[in-house]
């Protein structure tokens, strides 16, 4: 079992720092290239959560995006 929470924790620590590079890096192109956050919102539609069980939730993969977008438009 320890193991598997070591896989769990490893996966939860890469997701924290990629959203963190990927906020603060959308953040900075934003702006410098204003129009980009609302150029990835219109590609929201397209996507998915790859899930193949009950936990599949499309709608809320997407949330969990527009958030961070919002996020990097107001600065935060």
């Amino acid at each position: 079992m320890a193991e598997f929470d070591d896989i769990a924790v490893q996966a939860r620590r890469r997701e924290i720092a990629t959203e963190h590079v990927l906020f603060w890096l959308i953040k900075y192109l934003e702006e410098r290239q204003p129009g980009l956050i609302a150029y990835i919102e219109k590609s929201l539609d397209h996507l998915g959560d790859p899930a193949q069980d009950d936990t599949k939730d499309d709608e809320a993969v997407r949330e969990i995006a527009r958030r961070m977008l919002r996020g990097a438009r107001s600065g935060s």
